[in-house]
């Protein structure tokens, strides 16, 4: 196995010395140090003579310590066995000395000046800018122009100190203004900092948006709840209308049945009337038959009575029989006048059962008029105004709204008009012509 190269090429061990050297950390040389040739290396001899062995020898006894018990060097002037012993350093000026103790303090200072440095505390970093927001700049706002007030009023302060020649108040308002100078730029440097306005700017923008849009739901809001409040008070219009129709109608009802029943009633005076008239009508003739009867029974017997009876009856039954007349007129009169109201009255129902109907046949005609023309022109509630048919609508219904489209085509609908006995000749048509239906199943899937 190879022995390693000797450690010729290495400088040896620098000396023990405190910190810091008389002439500072890295002193100059004296003399340049030797090289590497020239200077032998800290085990050259021992490689020189023999490999060492693997017990090293004992070293040599300590040297006795100093009269006031100090050891003594660490490592000893002659070298010892182990390491050759190392040439002083030549001795330097007075002048190197003095610079070298001067540097000493001046590193000491240094030291002492760092470690105060570092050893003080950091001053509090100055506090964030306030974020961007109109209430903040607001505030910002506020507190410059009152800090501008503030400053403004201490310089008419310094013109007057000046005026008068006051320079003890002169300088101490300058002071004061001074303070209320920084006090101003601390106040207004969010203001200058960079994008500050451009964000305030966007969020002044965002908050006018949130409130146009706020504004523009309560708007929505209020104009919904209006037109619920519309309808609500137009349900509640027709429900009393409705009401009041119902009401009307079932008091008509009532007034007739009324009316009827009352009419009944007299017409039934009436003819109970008009029978005992005509009972006593009848009694009238049964007395008078009677009366002959026993008259000429009196006169068989012999027995006649004398004129003035016979007068005195017959005036008496004449008055009965003109007021039983005039009783049957009456009572005819009055039962002629309670059919007539009757009569009126059924005519009335009459008509009003007609109108109901022709009312109902005018809805169902209008009706099916609406489905016409919602098969031939579309559904009007799913076709808007501004649909592609309408142009054609309004063209077709032009006669229903302008008197001089329905003149101008009826005079188109004359200009065709024939004797009734032509050949080929028709009638108007009421309504629309409808086509015919669907031959095939093809044609009438391209319909639906």
């Amino acid at each position: 196995m190879a022995q390693p190269p000797p450690f010729g090429g290495r400088f040896p061990p620098p000396p023990f010395r405190t910190f810091p050297p008389p002439a500072g950390p890295f002193p100059p040389p004296a003399a340049p140090f030797p090289g590497p040739a020239a200077r032998p290396g800290p085990f050259a001899a021992a490689a020189a003579a023999a490999p060492p062995p693997f017990l090293l020898p004992p070293l040599p006894p300590p040297p006795p310590a100093g009269p006031e018990g100090e050891a003594g060097p660490r490592f000893p002037p002659g070298g010892g066995p182990y390491f050759p012993a190392v040439p002083p350093f030549p001795s330097r000026p007075l002048a190197e000395e003095e610079a070298a103790a001067q540097r000493q303090q001046d590193e000491l200072w240094l030291s002492q000046f760092l470690g105060r440095r570092r050893a003080a505390p950091h001053p509090p970093p100055p506090p964030p800018a306030a974020a961007a927001s109109p209430s903040s700049a607001r505030e910002l706002a506020v507190e410059a122009l009152v800090r501008v007030a503030r400053l403004a009023s201490l310089c008419r302060t310094l013109r007057r100190r000046e005026a008068e020649g006051d320079e003890a108040g002169w300088a101490q308002a300058r002071e004061e203004a001074e303070e209320a100078r920084r006090e101003l730029r601390e106040v207004v440097r969010p203001l200058r900092e960079p994008g500050y306005r451009e964000a305030l700017r966007r969020k002044a923008e965002r908050a006018r948006k949130r409130r146009l849009r706020l504004q523009r739901r309560k708007q929505e809001a209020k104009a919904a709840k209006e037109e619920e409040a519309a309808r609500a008070a137009e349900r509640e219009a027709k429900i009393d209308q409705w009401r009041a129709k119902c009401i009307q109608e079932v008091e008509e009802k009532n007034r007739e049945q009324e009316l009827k029943a009352a009419a009944d009633s007299v017409l039934s005076e009436v003819r109970k009337k008009q029978a005992d008239t005509k009972r006593m009508v009848d009694i009238l003739r049964a007395l008078e038959k009677l009366r002959k009867l026993r008259k000429e029974a009196a006169g068989r017997k012999g027995v006649c009575p004398p004129p003035s009876a016979d007068e005195a009856f017959e005036n008496q039954v004449e008055s009965l029989k003109t007021l039983l007349k005039n009783r049957t007129e009456l009572y005819e009169a009055e039962e002629r006048a309670l059919r007539v109201m009757l009569e009126g009255e059924q005519e009335e129902e009459r008509k009003r059962e007609m109108e109901k109907k022709q009312k109902k046949e005018r809805e169902k005609l209008l009706q099916q008029k609406l489905e016409i023309d919602s098969k031939l022109f579309g559904d009007p509630d799913e076709f808007p105004l501004a649909h592609l048919l309408q142009p054609f609508r309004e063209y077709y219904l032009q006669a229903e709204h302008s008197v001089a489209a329905l003149i101008q085509i009826r005079h188109e609908w004359d200009q065709y008009l024939v004797p009734a006995d032509h050949p080929e000749g028709s009638c108007i048509p009421p309504g629309w012509v409808l086509p015919s239906l669907p031959t095939n199943d093809t044609w009438a899937t391209a319909v639906r």
